[in-house]
């Protein structure tokens, strides 16, 4: 593991206690945009990445026939754990830059939201979403959106015990990075979306990129 995914681990693992009560625009948001996102789930195998406290394994976990909910962080799966106890939901602790113990073809739908950010380099998360899901399979993403980055917004939150905020390791990826990597590693670009707090509000900074592709072949 990378020292920027151990910092990763420790501060997610830290922020776990508070993190279904703390004031958090983007995981609402995100919770929103996930819902709104017109890909089948009824019958489908399915991998979330980024799990996190299970607040969308939840919803996942009602609408597909298998659920594989992947995490970096222990204390972040304990919950989800608890949150959803079912019979075709697994839980598995793994750092998504590397190989991920799935056998290739497995899956229909792999979704990840709000965890590259967290990640220096895209590619090899790519490559695995490719690997493990079938001809026919679709990855979709949701991040913080760049501009909201680069703006200085980033996962950050307030130790329950030292009360020091915490800004966790996060990387800036342009949308075209995100297109591109996709693209290159064989993926379709099926829709983009940015996602704004308001949506009459135009002319303010998206808070959320979306991407949804499909593999080709």
């Amino acid at each position: 593991m990378s020292v920027a995914q151990s910092g990763v681990q420790s501060a997610y693992d830290n922020w776990a206690e508070s993190y279904d009560t703390d004031a958090n625009a983007t995981r609402d948001l995100n919770a929103v945009v996930l819902r709104r996102q017109p890909f089948e789930l009824e019958g489908r195998d399915v991998l979330e990445f980024g799990c996190g406290t299970g607040l969308d394994t939840a919803w996942l976990a009602q609408r597909s026939r298998r659920l594989i909910a992947m995490d970096l962080s222990a204390a972040m799966l304990e919950r989800a754990g608890a949150r959803v106890r079912l019979p075709h939901v697994s839980f598995v602790q793994h750092d998504i830059t590397q190989p991920w113990p799935l056998a290739a073809g497995a899956l229909d739908l792999v979704v990840g939201n709000l965890v590259l950010e967290h990640v220096a380099d895209l590619a090899p998360v790519f490559r695995q979403a490719y690997r493990v899901l079938n001809s026919r399979g679709t990855l979709y993403l949701c991040e913080l959106h760049p501009f909201r980055q680069l703006s200085g917004a980033g996962a950050q939150f307030v130790h329950p015990e030292t009360g020091e905020r915490i800004r966790v390791p996060c990387f800036v990826h342009d949308v075209s990075e995100y297109v591109n990597v996709g693209l290159a590693t064989g993926f379709g670009v099926q829709h983009v979306g940015e996602w704004r707090d308001d949506e009459k509000a135009c002319n303010s900074i998206p808070r959320l990129l979306s991407v949804q592709f499909s593999r080709l072949t």
